[in-house]
């Protein structure tokens, strides 16, 4: 493919990219890919972060893809992946897309076997980080206190009463 091409989308660690967004914020798209990070790739692989995706070659869009499957081999720092000291390997590693969901997944059902208060907190569907409980986080019907129909209420049994407001 030639530089003068211009792509609209770059499937890209399968990931449909927007082709006008500069390289670092299109990077982002990807899940397991923050910005921090987008710009480290963008470094290790030789490209100007404000690139557009849309303008990039196959070696260039090859290049970035090998950079995110193995950051630590091109000097990216380990402080920057999304794995450090992995439970089964205790290599630090970088998931993104749908290894990442299962994997944080694969965490989860393991915090509720071991019942941690975070695992217990996962499998009650309560905020787990500490977050207040008293007014957010509700779901369900009685959501809130529904103070018009209790003043309704309490008008409508002081009338039947005969008493005054």
């Amino acid at each position: 493919m030639s530089s003068k091409e211009f792509r609209h989308i770059i499937r890209l660690m399968n990931t449909d990219l927007d082709g006008s967004k500069k390289l670092v914020y299109g990077l982002a798209k990807i899940r397991g890919i923050g910005i921090n990070f987008s710009h480290a790739i963008t470094r290790a692989a030789g490209l100007r972060p404000d690139a557009r995706i849309g303008q990039l070659s196959d070696e260039e869009v090859d290049r970035i893809a090998e950079v995110v499957t193995d950051p630590l081999k091109f000097g990216i720092p380990s402080r920057l992946v999304n794995r450090r000291k992995d439970r089964e390997t205790g290599r630090d590693t970088h998931l993104v897309g749908a290894d990442l969901v299962l994997r944080e997944k694969a965490d989860i059902d393991f915090m509720k076997d071991l019942r941690t208060w975070k695992g217990v907190r996962h499998s009650l569907g309560l905020k787990v980080r500490g977050q207040r409980t008293k007014t957010t986080g509700r779901s369900g019907k009685a959501v809130g206190v529904k103070k018009k129909a209790a003043i309704a209420a309490l008008r409508a049994a002081r009338a039947e009463k005969g008493e005054k407001e």
